[in-house]
């Protein structure tokens, strides 16, 4: 699951330090444990919250340890035994799920979901459960609905929740695009339920957890009483804060599942095994989907593909309020390694993390590309307005001797030359390579590193958008825009002055500065945002409307 308004958040990752330690012929398990243990020192302050880390080699726990705190009002420490909730790590488990029911005859992946979900609506075009399991079935995602912001604290039957989003028109006809969609999971779950005659909740604990032996994973539930289940925290203006409730009727197959990295470690190992499915079975969903015009994806059933320095890589990651998760196994080398941290925001998320103790573990540790210099006349002639597909355009600028580029929806992002041709955006997988004609011109580049098809762009000959411009407007009047505002129960936006600046908050995001383009409208720089206040005759706001992705959101002031 990924918390909505997302795009508020800046990715920020620390750049650490690249150990020198390789686990070849001459290192030790010891010393790839104490170079592994320098990244995690680095990233989880004992004082904060923290992680619970496993690596698992040649099937033995080779590493084993928890960083940080687990709760910070008792001064209790993470230990690695403890349980977090896994966020989209759970679609692994409902893909598995999917395909354990395929192999006993109760349904199959080309067939229509309206077989099993009968008062769903037709589509002009089928549905197959396949196209649940890869993100390629074009149903509106859930949580990507302003509505869906009133209803995190709600305890939703799961018919409710699918009819938040089954009359909406599809994002795209099945199979043509691929976008990452958890109401296809939470589709899967209702389908779960009606093959097997059992909840989803059931079917998972008994038919996987408890025949592995997962006797710390279960179905999350604020009402249960789970031992060693760690508290959840959020970034809030002056430090960590108890992450804003979710009901964990809400991600459901998507993302309500809870574990502990020595669980995830018999789960890995059980993907080597026939004792849930079959092999060749599994092999489906390792399998990159592809596309009705023939391209493929990086991802197949609740994982996604992709590969480090010629090492075939399965991998997926989870982010719900409180908690960011990553597992990542590389079958070919027997290594599977997962971080679970109990903090969805303030400082880097466990992918990178994860992929840097991998690649120590297999020998081959991580190092960014390296940044050569282009002279700014040489960096022009990047500049320009790229073609995405018919609807959607990127734009590249510069400013100074650096390039960004701005991706709909969102804010720019420096890209970095490590060639001519070949530019990459630091600590992500992300790389735009640059195709040139005879001439030497720019025709368009790739967009490779994401779980989707590689992304193809050409140049156009527009001329660039003008950009938002800040004006000056006198920092007294920012005294009445200070405050808290409302968008749901749970979600609410704090605007607070510092200086002649005025920023704003979102629950559980860092703070951004506001620039304005009128006295009450204001944008963001880093994401593609943009708050006006509602301002009344004293000067003082009542309240705000957030407008983002093409959506107008509504918050009202509450101190």
């Amino acid at each position: 699951m990924k918390r909505l308004l997302s795009a508020l958040a800046l990715t920020v990752l620390l750049g650490l330090s690249s150990s020198g330690i390789a686990q070849s012929a001459g290192a030790s398990d010891k010393d790839l444990a104490t170079a592994i243990n320098e990244i995690l020192t680095q990233t989880y302050k004992s004082n904060e919250p923290g992680a619970s880390v496993v690596i698992v080699k040649d099937g033995k726990v080779i590493f084993r340890k928890g960083y940080g705190m687990a709760n910070l009002e008792l001064g209790v420490p993470v230990e690695p035994d403890m349980i977090f909730r896994l966020g989209s790590v759970t679609k692994q488990f409902t893909a598995v799920a999917i395909l354990m029911l395929a192999e006993q005859g109760k349904l199959s992946l080309d067939e229509d979901i309206t077989k099993f979900l009968p008062d769903y609506p037709a589509k002009t075009q089928r549905v197959t459960v396949e196209q649940l399991l890869n993100h390629t079935s074009g149903i509106k995602s859930y949580t990507s609905l302003p509505e869906w912001l009133l209803m995190w604290r709600k305890d939703t039957e799961l018919n409710e929740l699918i009819g938040l989003f089954k009359d909406k028109p599809t994002d795209f006809a099945p199979g043509e695009r691929w976008s990452y969609n958890n109401s296809g999971y939470v589709l899967l779950g209702a389908i779960i339920e009606k093959a097997s005659g059992q909840s989803y909740q059931d079917f998972i604990e008994k038919n996987i957890f408890q025949r592995l032996g997962m006797a710390h994973s279960f179905y999350d539930n604020t009402a249960r009483v789970i031992p060693r289940r760690v508290t959840g925290y959020s970034k809030g203006k002056d430090g960590y804060i108890n992450a804003p409730y979710l009901s964990m009727t809400q991600p459901h197959a998507a993302g309500a599942l809870a574990s502990s990295v020595d669980d995830l470690a018999l789960w890995d190992a059980a993907l080597y095994t026939d004792k849930l499915v079959k092999q060749e079975t599994l092999k489906r969903a390792w399998t990159p989907a592809k596309l009705t015009n023939g391209k493929l994806t990086h991802y197949g059933f609740g994982w996604a593909m992709n590969s480090y320095e010629g090492h075939t890589v399965i991998e997926h990651g989870g982010g719900i309020n409180g908690f960011s998760t990553y597992a990542l196994r590389m079958p070919d080398d027997r290594v599977f390694v997962a971080a679970l941290t109990n903090k969805d925001s303030g400082g880097p998320g466990p992918a990178r993390v994860v992929l840097k103790i991998a690649a120590l573990t297999v020998g081959e540790p991580y190092r960014e590309p390296t940044v050569i210099n282009l002279a700014p006349s040489a960096l022009d002639n990047y500049i320009g307005v790229y073609q995405l597909s018919e609807k959607e355009e990127a734009i590249i600028r510069r400013e100074g001797e650096k390039l960004f580029v701005s991706f709909p929806g969102a804010g720019k992002t420096e890209i970095n030359p490590s060639s001519e041709t070949e530019f990459f955006i630091k600590d992500s997988r992300s790389r735009l390579s640059f195709t040139r004609n005879a001439a030497g011109l720019v025709m368009g580049f790739v967009l490779s590193g994401s779980s989707g098809p590689d992304q193809e762009a050409t140049k156009t000959n527009k001329p660039l958008p003008a950009e938002r411009q800040a004006i000056v407007v006198d920092p007294a009047v920012y005294d009445g825009y200070v405050g808290e505002y409302e968008i749901a129960p749970s979600f609410s936006i704090t605007i607070t002055k510092e200086g002649n600046k005025l920023l704003a908050q979102a629950t559980g995001q860092p703070k951004l500065e506001l620039f304005p383009e009128s006295p009450t409208k204001f944008f963001v720089k880093e994401v593609a945002v943009q708050i006006e206040f509602v301002v009344e005759g004293t000067g003082k706001a009542t309240g705000l409307v957030l407008y983002q992705g093409g959506r107008q959101l509504p918050a009202k002031k509450i101190k």
